[in-house]
């Protein structure tokens, strides 16, 4: 579903987004879409790592810890040779 609005943007901004959206191959409103959507995701992601940092839980040590533990297992079971796929 797509809903038509108005918007009120500077003559800069304006240019900038149009410009943006023929290098890209796109019409400026979906240039304008893609980059809303975009701004939207990094807020809430940003939250999201906020509120996991005030958690105090360190993911990024985590996910290093488990990919270390693959690679013990790895060794173990494969001696170091590459897995089939």
């Amino acid at each position: 579903m797509t809903a038509k609005v108005t918007l009120s943007f500077s003559d800069e901004t304006i240019e900038e987004a149009r410009r943006f959206a023929r290098r890209e191959g796109l019409s400026l409103s979906a240039w304008m879409d893609q980059a809303a959507r975009e701004k939207a995701l990094r807020e809430v992601f940003t939250a999201h790592a906020t509120a996991v940092g005030r958690a105090g839980l360190d993911l990024e040590a985590a996910a290093l810890a488990d990919a270390d533990e693959v690679g013990m297992v790895d060794d173990v079971l494969f001696g170091g040779r590459p897995r089939a796929a």
